[in-house]
């Protein structure tokens, strides 16, 4: 019993780092595509269009336009607390707490479902 507490202490830390370094290199993302944009004073794209679609997204980032960039960070800072949840199930199921395995599953369910929906 020891032991499992000591491995679930071990995976709490884990997350935490997770978490802030999934929001630090967010915020970095979004930070070195805002000084681009100050930098050379447009986004990268004609007029005021923008991307939405991911695959549109990650071609601005491969081009480096400042607006794709701080929309890739934005994504990375979303799917910071959805890993979480993934790494989560990962502790429920070492703990053989199945119950909660099957909750955060819905729970990863309903998060999958709700970035697919809400980005159309």
């Amino acid at each position: 019993m020891k032991e499992t507490r000591k491995e679930m202490l071990e995976v709490e830390i884990i997350i935490g780092k997770i978490m802030r370094i999934g929001v630090l290199i967010s915020a970095l993302i979004m930070l070195l595509g805002f000084i681009m944009f100050l930098v050379t004073g447009h986004s990268g794209y004609p007029g005021d269009s923008f991307p939405t679609a991911l695959l549109a997204i990650y071609h601005g980032i491969l081009a480096f336009k400042p607006y794709a960039l701080m929309m890739g960070g934005v994504y990375l800072l979303i799917l910071t607390p959805i890993l979480r949840v993934v790494i989560s199930i990962y502790a429920f199921y070492k703990e053989n707490d199945f119950l909660y395995v099957k909750i955060t599953s819905l729970v990863l369910l309903i998060l999958i479902i709700s970035v697919i929906v809400g980005h159309k």
